[in-house]
């Protein structure tokens, strides 16, 4: 009387072949490219709706914050500004010396980053993977392989644009890595992110390089992805094993990579017109400057 289906261990093995099938031909021919496209915009506004609590919460706590905390907030961050004008002007002096010895070497003048202002609006919600998404898009001129910093330093970089939001790989992720130098030496290597949100690993670090606790890493400029100077992190342990060519080196990152809620996207592309904008980091400013 009754029809006996496909048992379902059956079905789980058709549905497995079929996703391996779908995967593999993602991976080769792209095809899903527009219709995840498509979906990313679809869940923009539930993407949204879901961070809207935070932001009620947020305005709340700022409008009916204690006047005597205000007070001595405004105190503090006068006394800040100030520190900084101090700062600002003695750059200022640095920076004029500088042009005015690149004009007696007749050196090339170095190109001046420019920047956008994004917000976070959600985190990956994966274990494996450390990102966040941002809400900057193509139509903002944002880029695959465009690097992005906080306030304190480099977060990470672009990995997928939709048109209305981008995804950031952050710095601590296995998948990320950027060339360094040490500010004390200018001696260069490669921080590679160790999974921990609080910890980069240094790679192939010579057993007799001058490399110490303490001392910050910038990014280098090598390869072109990553504009040079920016701090990435702080060399917090270092390890020397006998009868290994290598030293075992740790750092921590200085950019609140779990807590920054804006972030700035180094050199955005000047949008024209947004239908035609590219995707990838290959049309990049600093690829475009260097042709």
């Amino acid at each position: 009387m009754f029809v006996k289906g496909p048992s379902l261990g059956l079905r789980l093995l058709a549905c497995l072949i079929l996703s391996l099938a779908l995967m593999f031909s993602d991976y080769r021919y792209q095809h899903m490219d527009q219709v995840r496209s498509f979906l990313t915009v679809a869940v923009t506004p539930l993407q949204w709706a879901v961070d809207l609590p935070n932001r009620l919460w947020s305005w709340g706590a700022a409008t009916f914050s204690d006047r005597n905390a205000l007070l001595e907030e405004n105190a503090l961050l006068k006394e800040q500004a100030l520190q900084l004008s101090s700062k600002n002007q003695r750059m200022a002096y640095l920076i004029a010396e500088n042009l005015r010895l690149r004009e007696l070497l007749n050196a090339k003048k170095p190109n001046k980053d420019r920047f956008l202002l994004g917000e976070v609006i959600g985190l990956d919600a994966d274990a494996f993977t450390h990102q966040v998404l941002v809400n900057r898009g193509r139509r903002d001129g944002v880029y695959e392989g465009q690097a992005v910093v906080d306030a304190l330093g480099l977060m990470g970089q672009v990995v997928s644009v939709s048109t209305y939001t981008s995804r950031v790989l952050l710095a601590a992720d296995t998948a990320h890595a950027v060339p360094v130098l040490i500010n004390r030496n200018g001696f260069r290597v490669i921080a590679i992110g160790s999974g921990l949100i609080d910890e980069l690993t240094l790679s192939h670090v010579p057993d007799t390089a001058d490399i110490r606790e303490g001392d910050l890493l910038v990014t280098s400029g090598l390869a072109g992805r990553f504009p040079k100077g920016y701090p990435v992190a702080e060399v917090s342990t270092v390890r020397h094993e006998p009868g290994k060519p290598f030293a075992t080196v740790s750092a921590r990152p200085l950019a609140q990579l779990e807590r920054s809620r804006y972030v700035l996207m180094l050199n955005p592309l000047d949008v024209i017109d947004n239908t035609n904008l590219p995707v990838t980091g290959s049309a990049s400013p600093e690829t475009r400057e260097q042709e």
